[in-house]
């Protein structure tokens, strides 16, 4: 079992490098194309930081172990949700934008309660997926066609690093490289911990998958609200939980119908009740202050031991 170990840090290292090369491969591209800078990081910035949990899940699926794909989606939005904003407001109390509680949060709400509504039967049907793609795409066009109507006249090449087409093409099949080699050693590795321990595939999914693929959205948003840029954190944390519904989910099981029965109501209750106390916190002076910012790593740390206790 140390040996799987290994392979899990090793597997979640690549994942995490190979969607950092992928995503600076394809932002050069995109901007040696001219496309507004806002819209890169509505659409390929965001799709890339999505990378691990889509690829994690992806080969999840293919492999036959559901849970662990449907686990990592649920388990990386409470991560998002309580752990990640709760500990960022901790260090510094978040302020929100508008457009994020009033624009954003409903979607995130929206796609978090149909996954919930889905799985209530164990199984995840092409069509569900199939929805739920749909509505990702409407979400990507509605916010593309926002930020083209809102943005700046000054509209500049800032941030992101310059790459010739030749080295952002390889790049980009390095990143994707390592998103395949990581993945399926992440998953093999923790299918059969999961077995050695006698944990289910959905519980593993739920914390030692969930959790690796969100430390980079972890320790982005701390830095964040430490620098005083919680806006953007928090904007980040909803947009990745949109994401990871509806194109990870949705991509997945139009690949590959899923069935689900180690995801509890439980589970369920706790995925959308994250984002429903989190979006009543926001709604105070849009901030999530320090103490609120400790209640929902509460409710985290309260839902990781439930799930620790009743799977030994």
């Amino acid at each position: 079992m140390l040996l799987d170990i290994v392979f899990i840090i090793v597997g979640v290292a690549l994942v995490l490098w190979g969607a950092d090369r992928m995503t600076d491969g394809a932002v050069a591209i995109a901007k040696r194309m001219q496309i507004p800078q806002i819209i890169i990081g509505l659409t390929i910035v965001a799709m890339g930081t999505s990378m691990p949990e889509f690829f994690v899940s992806l080969t999840s699926a293919l492999k036959g172990t559901s849970d662990i794909a449907v686990g990592n989606v649920v388990g990386s939005n409470i991560f998002n949700t309580l752990l990640i904003v709760g500990v960022a407001a901790m260090v510094a109390p978040m302020t929100i934008l508008k457009s994020t509680v009033e624009r954003d949060m409903p979607w995130s709400v929206v796609a978090m309660l149909l996954l919930a509504a889905f799985s209530i039967n164990h199984s995840l049907s092409r069509w569900e997926a199939a929805f739920l793609f749909a509505l990702f795409v409407a979400f990507v066009t509605y916010n593309v066609v926002s930020a083209r109507k809102n943005k700046s006249s000054e509209e500049t090449d800032e941030g992101g690093k310059s790459y010739s087409p030749l080295m952002a093409a390889c790049l980009i099949v390095l990143g994707l490289a390592c998103l395949v080699v990581g993945s399926n050693l992440f998953v093999d590795a923790a299918t059969r911990v999961a077995q050695t321990l006698g944990v289910s595939e959905a519980v593993i999914g739920l914390t030692i998958v969930a959790g690796g693929t969100s430390l980079p959205e972890l320790a982005t948003s701390v830095v964040a609200a430490r620098k005083g840029q919680s806006a953007i954190a928090i904007g980040n944390v909803i947009g990745s939980n949109i994401f990871n519904v509806l194109m990870i989910v949705g991509i997945t099981g139009l690949v590959c119908p899923m069935d689900i029965q180690g995801i509890t109501i439980v589970d369920l209750s706790v995925f959308t009740g994250s984002i429903f106390l989190l979006w009543a916190f926001s709604y105070t002076k849009y901030k999530v202050e320090r103490w609120e910012g400790a209640v929902l790593t509460m409710v985290f740390l309260a839902y990781m031991i439930y799930l620790i206790s009743n799977a030994v």
